[in-house]
């Protein structure tokens, strides 16, 4: 929920900002991006950290910095000050993101963990709506600043919290107990013939067995992330070119987080019954058809708006559901390693999925021309979830990360 509210923090908080600084509101493009690039920065370089010290030693000092650099927000006065606040903000969620989830999968029941993540996922699009709903209240009661004090305030009872009750992940508590066992143990496993020492997470994801996971399941976040951010980038601009008024694209984009979280939800409960590749083919199968039948379908609220619910949403709604499938493509020793790889790269389209469909906007592309667009990374999705699901079925539907699976 932090990660949603802070994402729409600054963006809420920039007319604000602007008026009181006397500059323009399109000189804080910097400033949104740097959060976004923190994000990936944290995931990639200290996310990983969680493999080897534990989750509770990123996560804990990971929320007291994120406290801090959104307290510090609230005292910049100057364009380069808010970019450096914002851009240690995106460092420490990316670092907490991938171990959180990381440690959700360990502590889930195996027969439910596509669906707790999933729940868990959702909390992002449930701060978003949180920052809309809170910000007029905060700017009345403290101005902009108030935006950034009250949650920064928050976080850090939140990390107290987390001090208190947060659990170890119990592999890492398992390594630990065996670490501390007796020296004369020690060596004798060591000496085990045939016994190395274990490559760095980051090392291991790109030997066997995980290569091709990494690969899929990096491939697979990052255009996904291209088609979603693509999607709800320009949807406010492009339904307006189709007929609809301001007020009525504004609805639908509420329509799509709406059928982010049904479609999320539902699709994590058959994630934990089925094979997981499989369902992401059937979902982007879906997902593009619905796509192409913008092409078809006559312009109405009714007609368009379930399209909107079932392509846009589908797409929003697989992006929640992504990071369960990473937690069955590896070991709870790499995990981090692996989502923190997943998040940077997807960094990469967030980027891209906005930029390509700018290019169609300065075209003027007509309404049914940018949703063809959006089928672009939609296949190669579909063509990545056909070689998982070939995965998948190899495993027996057990998870590739499973113990089951790693001891065969």
């Amino acid at each position: 929920m932090i990660d949603g509210y802070d994402l729409m923090a600054m963006p809420l908080a920039v007319p604000h900002v602007a008026q009181q600084l006397g500059v323009t509101a399109g000189s804080f493009g910097v400033v949104l991006s740097t959060v976004l690039v923190g994000l990936g920065l944290g995931a990639l370089f200290l996310g990983p950290l969680g493999d080897r010290l534990g989750r509770r030693p990123v996560i804990i000092p990971g929320l007291f910095a994120l406290a801090a650099f959104t307290l510090g927000t609230a005292t910049a006065g100057a364009l380069w000050e808010f970019a450096l606040w914002r851009l240690g903000t995106g460092v420490c969620l990316g670092a907490c993101l991938t171990n959180v989830t990381a440690l959700v999968s360990e502590l889930a029941p195996p027969a439910r963990r596509s669906t707790t993540l999933s729940v868990i996922a959702c909390g992002v699009s449930i701060g978003a709506i949180a920052a809309g709903i809170l910000a007029p209240l905060l700017v009345g009661l403290g101005g902009w600043k108030g935006m950034f004090l009250v949650p920064g305030a928050a976080t850090v009872l939140l990390g107290l919290l987390a001090l208190l009750v947060l659990p170890e992940s119990p592999s890492i508590a398992a390594a630990r107990r065996s670490r501390s066992q007796p020296q004369a143990e020690r060596v004798s496993t060591a000496m085990t013939p045939g016994s190395a020492a274990p490559p760095s997470p980051c090392l291991a994801l790109l030997a066997p067995p995980y290569r091709t996971r990494t690969a899929l399941f990096v491939f697979l976040y990052t255009l996904n992330a291209c088609a979603l951010y693509l999607v709800s980038s320009w949807l406010p601009t492009v339904l307006p070119r189709a007929g609809f008024t301001l007020t009525q694209a504004a609805h639908f984009s509420s329509l799509q987080s709406t059928g982010s979280l049904a479609i999320g939800l539902g699709l994590s409960w058959l994630l934990d019954r089925h094979n997981q590749g499989a369902l992401l083919v059937w979902s982007y199968l879906v997902i593009a058809l619905g796509f192409v039948a913008f092409s078809f379908v006559p312009v109405s609220a009714v007609g368009w708006g379930t399209l909107v619910f079932i392509a846009a949403g589908g797409v929003a709604g697989v992006h929640l559901c992504l990071m369960a499938v990473g937690t069955g493509l590896f070991p709870p020793q790499i995990l981090s390693s692996a989502i923190g790889l997943a998040v940077a790269a997807g960094r990469v389209g967030a980027i891209a999925g906005p930029m390509l469909g700018g290019l169609l906007i300065d075209r003027q592309a007509a309404p049914a021309q940018f949703f063809l667009l959006c089928i672009l990374p939609v296949v190669f999705c579909l063509l990545g979830s056909l070689r998982l699901a070939q995965l998948f079925r190899s495993a027996g539907f057990a998870g590739l990360g499973s113990p089951q699976e790693h001891s065969r």
